[in-house]
Order: structure tokens, then sequence, then C-alpha cells
């Protein structure tokens, strides 16, 4: 899995769903950056069950997903349903989170958010 090297755009995992599609459909972004400032996750670890999160398409649609949970997961211990291809329709995003490593420059979790078709 990618991330894209500008901190202010999230990727779409290639190889699952689209979001809507059944399964889970999976989009990182960073958190932050050094160099670049605050990533387009930078207040995921903020969103609570209920919120609203909007996924804009490279066509111009549009789709609403309701937060129906976040989770922090050791890079180490991301669980691999996370990436379902099949079964109901779930919005994954997924940024860096926790404690930051100085040593190795990289954050030690993972922050997780949940979300359902909101229609």
């Amino acid at each position: 899995m990618v991330i894209p090297p500008d901190v202010r755009a999230a990727g779409w995992y290639e190889f699952g769903p689209s979001p809507g599609e059944p399964g889970s459909a999976v989009i990182v972004g960073h958190v932050d950056s050094a160099a670049q400032g605050p990533g387009v996750f930078f207040r995921l670890r903020e969103l609570n069950p209920g919120s609203i999160v909007t996924v804009r398409f490279w066509d111009g649609r549009q789709a609403s997903f309701r937060v129906i949970g976040r989770r922090f997961y050791s890079k180490a211990d991301l669980p691999g349903a996370v990436f379902a291809r099949s079964g109901i329709p779930v919005l994954t995003l997924i940024t860096c989170g926790g404690a930051f490593d100085w040593a190795i420059h990289h954050y030690e979790d993972n922050v997780v958010v949940y979300a359902e078709p909101a229609s």
C-alpha cells in the first residue's frame, strides 16, 4: 500500500473495493510531515461515531459515510480484516498515530476509522 507523497492527498487501496461497494474500501493518508505540515488525516483521530465523512470520486461523484468506530492499532497488529474484499460495505480510513519514535522518525501506531454508507 503506497501513501501519496503529498500529505494533503489521500490514496485508495486499489486492490480492494471502491467506497460503497461490498467489503472494506481502504483510504490512507498522512497525519503530518515535518517538511509539509499537517496532513489530510491530521484530525482523523478526532472523528467520533456519528460523524459524516464525504468521499469525492475522480469523476465528481460523492458518497457520504457515517463513522461507526475508531481504533488504534500498533503498526505490527493492524488486522487483516481491514482489507476485506467482501461483506457489508465499510469505508476504512487509516493514518499514523500514537507516540512518535524519534529514533526511526515514524509513529508507532495506526489510527483506523470505520464508517458505513450514510444512506
